[in-house]
C-alpha cells in the first residue's frame, strides 16, 4: 500500500517536470497541487487514473475535470494527459504580458512530447482577448498556434477584438 501511494505521488509529481513550456517559467517551480475522490496508478503500464471533480495546480496551470489520465514514458515522465468532462477545463497564463488562456471541450489531450492540447467535442479557446470554437481545437502550447475544425457538427467560429494599436489611434483622434 504505501508503495503505491508513493508511487502515485511520484508519478503525479512527475507533471511539474513535464509542463515548462506549458506557462510561466517559474510555474514549473510551484508545488503541485492535486485533489480528486479517487486515485490509482499502475505501476506496470505507468498509468495514472484520476476520478471524481478531479482538480489540478501548479502555478497559473489549473485542470479541472471528471476523470483525468496520465500516461508515463519509459522515463517516468509524463507522455500525455486526457481529461475528461462536461466540459474539462484549463487555464494558464502564457507570459507576464498576455492574460490567461482558457480552454474547454468534452476531452482535452496534453501531448507532452509535441506540446499540443487538443480539444475535443464543443471546444473552446479564449486567448489575448480572441475566443476559438469548434468541434476541435489543436493548442500549440509553446508556440500559441492554434488548428480549428468543425468537423461533422459543423463550422467554426473565430472572434478576433480590434488590435490595441487601433483602438489607442481611435482614442487620440477623438
Amino acid at each position: 500500500m504505501q508503495r503505491s501511494a508513493l508511487a502515485l505521488l511520484l508519478a503525479s509529481a512527475t507533471l511539474g517536470t513535464a509542463t515548462p513550456v506549458l506557462a510561466l517559467p517559474s510555474d514549473s517551480n510551484q508545488t503541485i497541487t492535486l485533489e480528486a475522490d479517487r486515485a490509482t496508478y499502475n505501476e506496470k503500464t505507468g498509468i495514472t487514473t484520476y476520478t471524481g471533480n478531479v482538480i489540478i495546480q501548479q502555478g497559473t496551470i489549473k485542470i479541472q475535470a471528471d476523470s483525468l489520465v496520465a500516461t508515463l514514458n519509459k522515463n517516468r515522465q509524463i507522455q500525455q494527459v486526457t481529461a475528461k468532462g462536461r466540459p474539462a477545463k484549463f487555464q494558464q497564463q502564457i507570459s507576464a504580458e498576455k492574460g490567461i488562456a482558457r480552454g474547454e471541450g468534452q476531452t482535452i489531450v496534453y501531448n507532452s512530447e509535441t506540446g499540443i492540447i487538443t480539444m475535443t467535442g464543443k471546444a473552446y479557446l479564449f486567448q489575448d482577448g480572441a475566443s476559438f470554437r469548434g468541434n476541435t481545437l489543436r493548442y500549440s502550447i509553446s508556440g500559441g498556434d492554434i488548428e480549428a475544425s468543425g468537423g461533422s457538427q459543423g463550422r467554426i467560429q473565430i472572434i478576433i477584438p480590434p488590435s490595441a494599436t487601433q483602438n489607442q489611434s481611435k482614442v487620440k483622434s477623438k
